[in-house]
């Protein structure tokens, strides 16, 4: 996992030397915490790098607000003060594809995987990856998909609710799908404003309705393509709880009765939404949960903070406050996440 003479670059960039092991802007030093001690045991499964060569790299593209300071270490004090053993890092919107430079959308992919897989093998029992990908690029996901697990050992894979209004259950991405399947893989999915909406009038900002709406449209799109009972053993998180769909629930079921070739839908929608996983960042409101919990078991929903555009307190508080049972915030904290990440369950 030597990143090459460009790749070193992009380290450089945010400030971090191969390895982590000094301490400057944008990076975690050697004395760093370790493994948090007591009651740390939380898993994060929304949780952003954000190396500044990324932000560049990004810059004209991006929409909505813009992120807060961000580096290893503060991940690592973040963690240690609300008791997180382990954080699952992914990429911020846009995300890596540029339709205009598909070779820039590999590179870029490479090396925030490169760069985030540094971070794990130096804090393994601290952080994990969801890998990027640069989707709509079939072929450049299938390299990036062997090099990612096979190379960099990733968690699983890190995709953004849409590209160029393309949604995830496009039949174009079926050869990436059926390579994901084969391997079991898990899939975290977080949101952005599609380029329909990000030049709405309106007084609040795009992202505050549009990303809970483009993962609505993803869960919807996923399950009514077919996508979803075509490929069981991906293992599907979205953010959020699930943004909007599960107040929708009624709609989806009426599309589901609409929906003539039942092999898209054997089970029924209902059915597909159910084995889904949902991180509740942000969706973490009574309202929200109750939402939620109307539609999934407490087995499918995920502890995410959404750190660092959110603080983590803010997650650990509402979770306190909503009521949950002893069992059920354990299963929430670390239990499901456990059972999906085999690696994070083998070091507990």
């Amino acid at each position: 996992m030597q990143p090459n003479s460009n790749r070193r670059g992009f380290l450089a960039a945010c400030g971090c030397a191969v390895g982590l092991s000094a301490l400057g802007q944008g990076c975690a030093s050697s004395n760093a915490p370790g493994m948090a001690s007591g009651e740390a045991k939380r898993i994060d499964v929304h949780h952003h790098l954000i190396p500044a060569s990324y932000l560049a790299a990004v810059a004209e593209y991006r929409i909505g607000s813009q992120p807060r300071p961000w580096s290893p270490a503060l991940s690592l004090q973040e963690m240690d003060r609300n008791g997180i053993a382990t954080a699952m890092l992914s990429i911020i919107q846009p995300g890596i594809w540029r339709k205009e430079d598909r070779a820039k959308s590999r590179r870029m992919a490479r090396d925030i995987n490169e760069y985030g897989a540094t971070l794990v093998r130096d804090y393994p029992r601290r952080f994990g990856l969801w890998a990027a990908l640069p989707l709509p690029d079939i072929d450049g996901s299938l390299a990036e998909i062997e090099y990612a697990f096979d190379t960099l050992h990733a968690d699983g894979i890190g995709l953004m609710t849409s590209f160029d209004q393309t949604y995830l259950g496009s039949v174009t991405f079926a050869p990436v799908y059926a390579e994901l399947n084969r391997r079991k893989a898990v899939i975290y999915v977080h949101p952005q404003t599609p380029d329909c909406c990000s030049q709405i009038a309106s007084e609040m900002p795009a992202s505050s309705v549009e990303y809970a709406t483009d993962t609505t449209r993803t869960i919807g799109s996923v399950i009514f393509s077919g996508t979803a009972a075509r490929y069981p053993d991906i293992r599907w998180i979205f953010s959020h709880s699930g943004g909007t769909a599960p107040f929708l629930i009624s709609r989806f079921e009426l599309v589901d009765q609409s929906i003539k070739d039942r092999s898209l839908i054997p089970h029924g929608a209902l059915h597909e939404m159910k084995k889904f996983h949902y991180d509740t960042a942000q969706g973490n409101h009574r309202g929200a949960l109750d939402a939620l919990r109307a539609v999934v078991p407490t087995s499918q929903i995920l502890f995410g903070t959404d750190y660092p555009m959110r603080p983590a307190k803010e997650e650990v508080d509402a979770l306190a406050a909503y009521g949950f049972t002893a069992a059920e915030r354990a299963a929430i904290d670390f239990e499901n996440a456990q059972r999906l990440i085999t690696r994070l369950a083998v070091q507990a």
